[in-house]
């Protein structure tokens, strides 16, 4: 037996590359499936492989986290490409992603795209925004070329020992960003998610490349957003800067909204917390607690 991690899944095989260095064509066990478990690219596997070229999985480890689209296990990071321009930029959508990678326990990298579409007054304005989601704690990548040398330098060295994943909206350069990023890739620009047609993600080739030092996966993924199925109670804790905060508010389980002595809003009001942050975040409580007896359901 060996372990080792999966690189890639294709019409139910599993190519795993185990501890040793040597990669190993695999089939899961037969169980598997009346277990319910599907194994991933980017698991931890245990295989049993006496000639060193095909196997079988015996045993999935337990997974930090795990992603739908694309479907891979275990990610350390998500490079989130944010157009400024075409499609318009949109602090909403920009937050929402973030919130669904908090909740995924999966780092963000914001990448702004598009950014020579802007005028001088436009570049101040997103290097302010820059700045200001690095203070709230995540790592951005702005510069006046949008794949310059500088920012592909600056995506290499965050990829080095990390399975990492792109996504961002459709028109974003998802796809861009990842032919600059490996080029090997030679990836269609444009309307990609179009050839996609998300009813065959199963059968479709899913793969981990060694590129810069790190791992990451073949496809941009996160197209769409789903609605989120969370306590609004606890939406708070996902944004980071509210969590700081939290701690010197008065009551203990502030939900930031219309409690008295709330530091979160002292600090918004202060300037010290976004306002764009604090509506979206308004927004977002709003749409959870409307979703709320669907919530307390599905926890019966």
């Amino acid at each position: 037996m060996a372990e080792g991690q999966i690189r890639q899944s294709l019409s139910g095989f599993y190519d795993v590359m185990t501890d040793s260095g040597t990669l190993v064509r695999t089939r899961a066990r037969g169980n598997f499936r009346n277990r319910k478990i599907t194994p991933l690219v980017g698991d931890r596997v245990v295989i049993d492989a006496p000639n060193d070229h095909e196997g079988y999985i015996l045993e999935v480890k337990p997974r930090h986290n795990s992603l739908l689209r694309p479907p891979v296990a275990n990610v350390d990071q998500a490079i989130v490409a944010t157009a400024v321009r075409e499609p318009a930029f949109s602090t909403n959508l920009l937050d929402r992603q973030l919130l669904a990678l908090e909740i995924a326990d999966i780092e963000p990298v914001i990448y702004l795209t598009k950014t020579d579409l802007l005028t001088s007054a436009e570049q101040n304005e997103f290097a302010k925004l820059a700045e200001d989601y690095r203070e709230i704690g995540y790592h951005v990548v702005y510069t006046a070329r949008p794949f310059s040398t500088a920012a592909i330098q600056e995506v290499d060295d965050l990829l080095a020992g990390k399975v990492s994943v792109i996504m961002g909206q459709t028109g974003a350069g998802k796809s861009t960003l990842l032919n600059h990023v490996a080029p090997n890739l030679e990836l269609e620009t444009g309307e990609i998610s179009a050839s996609l047609h998300r009813g065959k993600h199963t059968t479709r080739r899913v793969q981990l490349l060694e590129v810069a030092g790190g791992l990451i996966a073949d496809t941009p993924g996160f197209s769409s957003y789903d609605t989120f199925t969370l306590d609004p109670r606890e939406l708070g804790k996902y944004f980071r800067e509210f969590r700081r905060a939290s701690v010197n508010c008065r009551f203990r389980g502030c939900v930031h909204v219309n409690e008295p002595g709330c530091a979160v809003k002292a600090m918004v009001d202060s300037g010290d917390i976004l306002q764009s942050r604090y509506d979206n975040y308004l927004l977002l409580y709003q749409a959870l607690k409307n979703q709320k007896p669907n919530y307390r359901k599905s926890e019966k």
